[in-house]
């Protein structure tokens, strides 16, 4: 018996390692490969390409697709029907193959909006807030709310989701921060 809950109209492919106590929904396909953590919640109609990572307690809502080439950390969210990609210049004609997929990470605690798309080769940051419909067409710093076509930042927000003001102190959770090379960093508060 497994300890991870896959429905019945789930189809998953041999060498497919799931965590306990995950959820795959209804018509979910994961190709051979796939590695997905502990507690992870996979909606209606998501389908994860050969190979693909998927870290601990990751949100993967309904009618995504995260194709070879993608990698998401530990609590990620993925909203309903984004959009990953793996080729920056597809031909039908000219395939390439999965050995000239551009890599896409999506670092621990990122959330991508509802129909937001990630162009592939480019890394989103840690706790970064991709909006609903943006176009990540660069890397995303740690922490950087994105909006927009294409994505441009337009603040900062916390660990704990919410934007954060010009002295970058959560009001919620108190969390403080400070510029860094990849976005904000953490401080320890007196």
């Amino acid at each position: 018996m497994s300890d991870f809950f896959a429905h019945e109209s789930a189809y998953i492919d041999d060498d497919v390692s799931v965590g306990s106590g995950t959820k795959i929904w209804h018509f979910t396909h994961l190709q051979s490969g796939v590695k997905i953590g502990r507690k992870c919640v996979l909606g209606q109609n998501v389908f994860v390409g050969r190979g693909v990572k998927i870290g601990d307690h990751v949100k993967i809502q309904n009618n995504v697709s995260v194709y070879e080439g993608v990698e998401l950390e530990d609590y990620v969210f993925c909203g309903p029907s984004m959009v990953f990609t793996n080729d920056i210049n597809p031909r039908s004609e000219f395939p390439k193959g999965s050995a000239n997929f551009k890599k896409t990470l999506v670092k621990t605690g990122a959330t991508i909006g509802a129909n937001a798309t990630v162009l592939c080769g480019n890394t989103v940051g840690a706790y970064a807030l991709i909006s609903a419909g943006a176009v990540v067409t660069s890397d995303v710093p740690d922490h950087a709310l994105m909006i927009g076509v294409p994505a441009k930042r337009q603040g900062w927000i916390c660990r704990c989701g919410v934007r954060l003001g010009a002295e970058l102190t959560c009001k919620v959770c108190g969390r403080a921060y400070k510029e860094s090379e990849r976005g904000l960093k953490e401080v320890t508060v007196d």
